[in-house]
């Protein structure tokens, strides 16, 4: 089915556009209603687009839940389906806090697992959000990885320049590359390691320095390109550090995007990520 063929009963679809760190994605809250799954990622591919639709890094979908107070699907701008992203849960605690849900503590079904977040309020208004991750996988099976062995701080070669990497699962596949330079000449190129055919389903890959006060990241997410920000990616990086001995995440890493500041938790177990998410704006579209 091509995007072109998309139709819909009611012709119109109200969404919300919210943000994490500049990490943006197309919010359209189901719990009430239907919607045909097979059009989930046509939406997705045709509402992202910046030029010709509303513009994002992808569409999520905000549905009822048995287990949980609602249940999230996530599509990236291609059209692929995201399993985990810890900016776009943020912004759905705080929407299900403003729109019906209104609790401190929200729990989130996702594709890997029911996920809980806690909402720091004062007198209702939303400050910070923070979410338990779930445990770091380094099961090359978990990562999607063409080996029979953990890769962790170990070399990875793309097009005959060695890099450090460290690569490991948040519900989502990463390979962490820590440089002193994350200039565009070497985001560019390590980058490519998307396409290596050791990975089996793709990977998100996070351009990493270690400072003094904390790391500073570039991510390149599968479906999407560069983005602004990375929840997954942030925390994959912080565990990935406090794995190979750079920092010390069990007091908390403040991970420092382009799109704004993440601070993580790590202590060898469950991963907490705190930060902010916002709403950008609301409106309708017609197919």
């Amino acid at each position: 089915m091509d995007v072109s063929d998309i139709h819909t009963k009611d012709k119109v679809l109200k969404f919300v556009k919210m943000q994490g760190l500049g990490n943006d994605y197309i919010y359209f809250d189901f719990r009430a209603s239907s919607i045909d799954e097979t059009l989930m990622p046509l939406y997705a591919v045709r509402f992202s687009d910046r030029h010709f639709g509303i513009g994002g890094d992808g569409v999520v979908y905000i549905l009822g839940s048995e287990t949980a107070d609602a249940k999230m699907r996530m599509f990236n701008a291609d059209g692929t389906e995201g399993m985990m992203c810890g900016n776009a849960i943020r912004c759905i605690a705080r929407y299900l806090f403003e729109h019906g849900v209104k609790k401190d503590v929200i729990t989130l079904e996702t594709a890997v697992g029911i996920k809980t977040l806690w909402i720091d309020s004062i007198r209702g208004e939303v400050k910070s959000i923070t979410a338990d991750m779930g445990t770091p996988s380094f099961l090359p099976e978990d990562i999607g990885l063409d080996a029979n062995k953990t890769f962790i701080d170990s070399e990875i070669e793309i097009e005959g320049k060695k890099y450090r990497a460290t690569c490991l699962s948040m519900g989502n596949p990463h390979c962490v590359i820590f440089s002193e330079d994350l200039g565009d000449e070497v985001f560019e190129e390590v980058s490519k390691i998307q396409m290596l055919p050791m990975f089996a389903n793709g990977v998100n890959v996070e351009l990493v320095r270690v400072d003094s006060d904390g790391l500073t990241m570039r991510v390149c997410e599968r479906g999407s390109g560069e983005t602004l920000a990375c929840g997954t990616g942030a925390c994959a990086a912080c565990v990935s550090a406090h794995k190979a001995g750079y920092a010390d995440a069990s007091k908390g890493i403040a991970v420092k995007m382009r799109g704004g500041t993440l601070i993580v938790r790590y202590n060898g177990g469950s991963v907490k990520v705190t930060g902010a998410a916002e709403e950008v704006f609301r409106g309708e579209i017609t197919i």
